[in-house]
């Protein structure tokens, strides 16, 4: 609603003024899910944000204290304390650009931003940011790498205009000439999950965990999920990393043939048919970027590429797996697609440009050593626009090669500026819209057992019991609550990365000055009323089944919440197996019901302890 013409106006109307609250009397034409069309005459409409108001009034600090235990008096103080320090109306220049300045952020870590309750989070968190202008400028809320949108190069150049002024998002299709009605993976990501896009992370961060249920029983009116005739794996341990480890050991027992790189023997592979070994990190080269806002560096003032070189010579039989990636392409009949892949920059650097060329023969087959020589040599152009065409060797010998980068590519909100866009709050039309067409098709297919995620695609989320989800899925397993009065929650061992560096007895001894490591942590007070005492042997017990470990104990946790730290319960792992440690993914259980709209799940579960006697 333009408040200088005093009408509605399309949103790239030149010259408007846009009205954030009100009540306006409009006439038109609104278009709902697969084009079904309404005709209004002279109706009452409101802003969104008006709509947002309304919905949240009934949200006080008094009717939050009640569900999660924070005073309604530290609420307020925590709301005041976020929008003074946003200092609302401040600016800094960068790179002599004038920029909000709102010095003020909501973090979000895992368990929170996925499963039932992340959308949300996210939403809120998001939305808290664009209240006080603090989404995507200097010291506000920002993005870090591009996975999703296409094209994974800069966050700027994934920025696009959608059709209606907001950034575009590569929705996965939910229109009948358009739904992807047959899964092209097992885990359906692009059949259920419009959100996961469709790039080559896709696959990965949809809901994998059901392409491990149903290789077992498909739901209704879904088409059966193959065994793989031939699976690879590469640095993973999934019948110790993934939920329910019990049931996913059963599943690859059954794939008729898998091959394992491995370097030594772990759960996993234990029913691998072939075990292949290839170079480790200190034996193996790569070529990767470093700088920039990638997460793992953490906004830089260059960019540019690093190469991790081999230390020491390869010990025993092993290959490079560049060596190997390119002997499997070769053999499958597909190498001139993989070199195609690796011109385009697979590798991590494109090995063409507009002003180098140094792209690999397609048809023909290419040493380790070639492969990175061209793309060292076409990171060098890249980097100096052309002006130096460095190879391996140098930079066997630099190490590495950077450019300077203007700050402001930090942020995307210069871009969404300057393409004249808004970010998408608070109101969510596009998944709303989405949300229905996905359970219109579902339907036409006979298919209602993923209608409660389908609830989850509204415009302005409400507040939903959430812990309640994971209480009724444990007394619909057949428990009591009172059996499994405890939340099992897990966090990340950073000395043991997860569990995957487990077998290395250097590593355990050093995260052993950590207290907890391989223990249970729980409240030293609630111990104390079940006779629970430091290094006690417990059983930590769910519906599933359960899992046993010496008990750690903190004033910091609280009463009804214990925490186990990695991924253990190995039995196969040197060194690991012989030194026990309990693992939540024992007792946590693969689930539809704790599957939310994304096809994402979280750590969480309802467990029972219960004290023992003798040896973990």
């Amino acid at each position: 609603w333009d408040t200088k013409r005093g009408a509605p106006v399309p949103f790239d109307t030149p010259d408007i003024i846009p009205s954030l609250e009100g009540t306006f009397t409009a006439s038109g034409i609104e278009l709902g899910p697969d084009d079904e069309e309404w005709q209004h005459e002279e109706i009452q409409v409101q802003t969104a944000f008006d709509h947002l108001v309304k919905q949240m009034e009934q949200y006080t600090p008094e009717w939050a204290e009640e569900i999660c235990q924070v005073p309604d008096g530290c609420i307020r103080r925590i709301a005041d304390e976020f929008v003074s320090h946003a200092q609302v109306g401040a600016t800094t220049v960068i790179d002599g650009e004038e920029l909000p300045l709102r010095p003020v952020a909501v973090i979000l870590g895992k368990t929170v931003n996925n499963g039932w309750g992340g959308y949300e989070s996210c939403w809120g968190r998001t939305l808290l940011a664009c209240l006080v202008g603090a989404l995507e400028v200097p010291g506000g809320t920002l993005g870090t790498t591009v996975r999703l949108n296409r094209p994974a190069t800069t966050r700027q150049a994934s920025v696009s205009p959608g059709p209606d002024g907001f950034m575009n998002y590569p929705m996965n299709p939910t229109d009948k000439e358009n739904w992807q009605e047959n899964p092209t993976a097992r885990n359906a990501h692009d059949t259920l999950v419009p959100l996961s896009a469709s790039s080559p992370w896709s696959q990965a961060l949809g809901p994998t965990h059901l392409a491990w249920m149903w290789s077992n029983e498909s739901p209704e009116n879904w088409n059966k999920v193959s065994k793989p005739d031939l699976w690879f794996v590469y640095r993973t341990n999934p019948a110790i990393s993934f939920w329910d480890t019990k049931s996913v050991t059963e599943r690859i027992s059954e794939f008729p043939f898998v091959v394992s790189f491995a370097y030594i023997r772990d759960e996993t592979n234990h029913m691998a048919d072939v075990l292949l070994p290839e170079c480790t990190d200190f034996e193996s080269t790569q070529l990767i970027r470093v700088g920039g806002t990638k997460f793992s560096e953490s906004y830089w003032d260059h960019e540019g590429v690093a190469l991790r070189q081999p230390a020491i010579k390869p010990l025993g039989d092993t290959r490079d797996f560049t060596d190997i990636a390119t002997e499997i392409a070769k053999r499958a009949g597909v190498l001139e697609n993989y070199n195609n892949a690796i011109n385009r920059g697979a590798g991590g650097v494109p090995l063409r440009g507009g002003n180098y060329d140094f792209s690999l023969d397609v048809e023909q087959v290419h040493e380790a050593e070639d492969i990175w020589e061209a793309m060292c040599k076409a990171a060098s152009a890249e980097l100096t626009d052309g002006a130096e065409t460095d190879g391996l060797a140098w930079y066997k010998e630099h190490g590495m090669r950077t450019r300077p980068i203007s700050r402001l590519i930090w942020y995307l909100f210069p871009e969404l500026k300057k393409q004249g866009l808004r970010f998408e709050m608070p109101y969510q039309e596009q998944l709303l819209r989405v949300g229905k067409q996905l359970g219109n098709r579902l339907h036409e297919k006979g298919i209602e057992w993923w209608d409660e995620q389908l609830k989850e695609y509204e415009a302005l989320p409400p507040w939903k019991d959430f812990p309640g989800i994971w209480e009724q899925a444990t007394v619909n397993s057949g428990g009591k609550l009172e059996d499994y009065p405890f939340w099992l929650l897990t966090s990340r061992s950073m000395q043991l990365a997860w569990g995957s560096n487990s077998s290395n007895q250097m590593i355990d001894e050093v995260a052993k000055n950590m207290h907890g490591h391989r223990a249970m942590i729980m409240n030293t007070s609630r111990a104390q009323e079940m006779g629970i005492e430091e290094g006690d042997l417990v059983e930590i017990k769910s519906t599933l089944r359960s899992t046993k470990g010496r008990v750690a104990l903190k004033q910091g946790i609280r009463p009804d919440t214990i925490l186990i730290q990695g991924q253990f319960d190995h039995w196969v792992t040197p060194y690991s197996k012989d030194n026990p440690a309990p693992s939540m993914n024992t007792v946590v259980p693969m689930s539809l019901a704790l599957t939310d709209a994304t096809g994402s799940s979280a750590d969480i579960v309802r467990v029972g302890v219960h004290k023992l006697e003798g040896a973990a």
